[in-house]
């Protein structure tokens, strides 16, 4: 039997990130949109991906970019209407793309109407559906601080009681011990999914629940202190032992008990339907449950956290994620990512400055062949690149605009290294606007219209789609070819992980094999010409895919040469 005829539609799928307000504007007033979406499904469905995770598209005063929701059954009027987004959800299908959908399942906007009712007083019938408390003489309820700055507690002069939140007091958190709250919420999931939906990645869902108690973390510090401790930081050990020291302070408000059973009776709302998805945004792979009960896959965020990705980092990171998933149960899956609206733009994270371009097709290769589900990020196809904005007016993260704000009135920065160090940190620097060609504002939106975010001005430099297409060269036809390259061999999608040569510094190499195909992947991650032996090969070699800079020896038992982050991928006969 087919190995293929067995796995699931997302364990076979290319998924593609999509940030609506950076997309496409489709009615020219600077703000991607659905009407945007709608005309790009084409070139999405030339790419060549199988699915899109759209991100935040419901109503919102976006004080946090769209994740703080003020309506769970809406379309954000800068977007669209339900309409266009049922356009867009059957255009995609008709394409053969699946579409999952954000959702916030720990907080709302503080503009909710569920908030509204809440904090209007003590007595309101949806006061419980937040979570309220008393002060202590001369302030909060106990010391908890939110990793967005300042405590996780909000004073609400009107009622005379704190709120909590852990991000921003814009966002107040749901009180999920509430019946009426989960029931709520699993309402508002049933919405899209009798829309057509495929499913969910769940933002932030290690925060739901708090410790019933409320007691005091036992860090002596607070936040602010913590915060600066780590800006002053200067080897790897002071920083380990300082976010170590943040684990601790935040050891009440995360990973509380009840989240197995929620995320289980999540899934038992999502099995109403047929063949649905939920990805956890979480770090914590227990979610999966038995592989069957819970979550159908979690990002394995650990992969990026590295300055410089290397053989060694990688082949311990599989090892270590494929290891806890069969332990976990023989269904949970994996799921492989290096970038996203909240990261640094590959490009220009794990770049080295010279190389960019070959390391781009060389990091593509490596989503393309892991074991697992591989998710991109629009614009990386096309390599583009953080935008590192030189003007605070022009910030839209609030996140960046706080820091900013903080460097300055209390670390005394001066405005203009205050600013520097808000480019860098600031997810705006991600999330400018796709460049679809050389025109003004790179085609995103029409000229003499301000888009929301400033456009890179590297589009005019060839990192656009237009100019890419019609280069056979370029790194989009690289990105169209590698995909296509992907379907027509089941032991990439299917196939069991071996790594091979597990000591080479400079090579990154292994086996996916099925029944009746056995793959070897060599990725060279040096800047060197390096070579490959193949000394237990019996029989012959058959390329399947070479980089320009690679030479394949088709003899038995010789072995690949690999240039300068070269690739290749062939066939074991």
């Amino acid at each position: 039997m087919d190995p293929l005829c067995k796995m699931k539609w997302w364990q076979k799928a290319v998924f593609y990130q999509i940030y609506p307000r950076s997309f496409a504007d489709g009615n020219g007033d600077g703000i991607g949109d659905f009407a945007g979406i709608i005309s790009k499904l084409d070139y999405l469905q030339d790419l060549g991906i199988d699915a899109i995770w759209l991100s935040p598209h419901y109503p919102s005063p976006n004080f946090d970019c769209g994740y703080d929701i003020s309506d769970y059954t809406g379309v954000a009027e800068e977007f669209g209407n339900l309409a266009l987004f049922q356009e867009f959800l059957e255009g995609a299908h008709q394409r053969g793309m699946g579409v999952i959908l954000d959702m916030v399942l720990n907080h709302t906007s503080n503009q909710h109407p569920w908030f509204q009712e809440s904090c209007s007083s003590r007595d309101n019938a949806k006061r419980d559906w937040y979570i309220w408390r008393d002060g202590r003489p001369g302030g909060p309820p106990n010391n908890w601080n939110s990793p967005f700055g300042g405590s996780a507690w909000e004073w609400d002069e009107h009622t005379g009681q704190y709120y909590y939140h852990f991000f921003f007091k814009e966002q107040p958190d749901l009180n999920w011990r509430n019946p009426e709250v989960k029931e709520a919420m699993f309402s508002a999931v049933r919405f899209w999914l009798d829309r057509g939906v495929d499913g969910y990645r769940l933002d932030a869902i290690g925060t739901i629940y708090e410790h019933p108690d409320m007691p005091d973390h036992p860090v002596a510090m607070s936040g602010t202190e913590l915060r600066r401790e780590l800006e002053k930081a200067e080897t790897p050990e002071r920083r380990h032992e300082l976010l170590c020291l943040w684990k601790e302070m935040e050891k009440y408000q995360v990973e509380q008990p009840g989240m197995h059973e929620l995320m289980q009776e999540l899934r038992g709302v999502i099995d109403e339907y047929d063949d649905k998805l939920l990805i956890g945004e979480d770090e914590k792979i227990a979610y999966h449950g038995d592989g069957t009960n819970e979550l159908h896959m979690v990002f394995n965020f650990p992969l990026i956290r590295t300055e410089v990705l290397t053989p060694n980092w990688i082949r311990n990171n599989q090892a270590q994620r494929i290891k806890a998933l069969e332990k976990i149960s023989r269904e949970a899956w994996p799921c492989n990512t290096l970038g996203n609206h909240d990261s640094p733009r590959i490009w220009t994270r794990y770049g080295d400055g010279k190389h960019n371009a070959e390391q781009a097709r060389l990091f593509l290769a490596l989503m393309l062949t892991l074991k697992g589900t591989p998710f991109l990020y629009n614009g990386e196809e096309i390599g583009m690149t953080d935008l590192y904005l030189d003007d605070i007016s022009q910030f839209r993260d609030t996140l960046g605009l706080l820091y900013y704000q903080a460097q300055v009135n209390e670390l005394g920065l001066m405005p203009l290294d205050a600013l520097q160090r808000a480019a860098r940190l600031t997810r705006d620097k991600n999330r400018t606007p796709m460049q679809w060609d050389n025109t003004a504002n790179a085609g995103f939106c029409p000229e003499g219209t301000v888009p929301w975010l400033p456009v890179n001005p590297d589009f005019a430099m060839g990192v656009n789609v237009q100019e890419q297409e019609t280069d056979r060269q370029s790194l989009l036809n690289f990105y169209r070819n590698l995909l296509k390259l992907r379907k027509s061999i089941p032991a990439l999608i299917a196939g069991g992980y071996e790594v091979y040569h597990p000591r080479n510094p400079r090579i990154l190499s292994f086996l996916r094999q099925i029944p009746g195909q056995t793959c070897l992947v060599a990725l060279n991650f040096s800047a060197e010409k390096a070579g490959l032996y193949l000394p237990d090969v019996p029989g012959e070699i058959k390329v399947w895919f070479s980089s320009e800079n690679t030479s394949c020896e088709i003899r038995p038992g010789k072995q690949i040469r690999l240039g300068p982050f070269g690739m290749v991928i062939v066939e074991l006969l």
